[in-house]
């Protein structure tokens, strides 16, 4: 047998293999987009530079597809956003400048994490509240079924002794 022959398989291929094929698939799909929305003609020659670039642009969130950052998206405004943030690097700004500018210009939207400021508080002050409404819930459940569970029980009046006595004789006599 050859090395690039292979022989006709009736059987089902071998869960290690398909497993290892989907994970190397899954792996592949999830990495490729990342790495190919930066274009090789907006990489900078200087790997700090660059590096600076790829977090900021990480940093900023794209105005078309608003759930991505700049550095993730293959929208156009996109790509002009990294080539903006490249050009203000390669004039020496700093990150904050560069943030600072792009903030006059588009507005606090842009960040991906919005500053805490008195506007945007609710915006980060939600989630805290939904978890301490949802424990408050869940206590207040609890403390009911607790209370619930907690009554004693009623004795039975004469009549209802009997009748029960005589089902549970009734039963065992069934049964023998």
């Amino acid at each position: 047998m050859s090395l690039f022959s292979f022989p006709l398989q009736t059987s089902r291929p071998h869960p290690r293999r398909l497993r290892t094929l989907c994970l190397a698939l899954l792996i592949l799909g999830t990495a490729l987009p990342r790495a190919m929305a930066v274009e090789p003609d907006e990489i900078l020659t200087d790997p700090k530079l660059e590096a600076r670039a790829r977090h900021l642009s990480a940093q900023l969130r794209c105005m078309v597809c608003q759930n991505e950052s700049i550095d993730e998206s293959h929208a156009e405004l996109a790509r002009d956003l990294r080539v903006l943030v490249r050009e203000h690097l390669q004039a020496g700004e700093s990150d904050d400048q560069i943030r600072a500018f792009l903030v006059t210009r588009y507005g606090p939207f842009i960040l991906l994490q919005p500053p805490v400021e008195t506007a945007t508080l609710l915006l980060w002050g939600t989630p805290l509240l939904i978890l301490l409404g949802g424990g408050l819930a869940i206590w207040l459940a609890s403390r009911r079924r607790g209370a619930e569970d907690s009554h004693q029980a009623v004795p039975l009046d004469p009549a209802e002794q009997a009748r029960l006595d005589a089902l549970l004789t009734s039963q065992d006599e069934q049964r023998s």
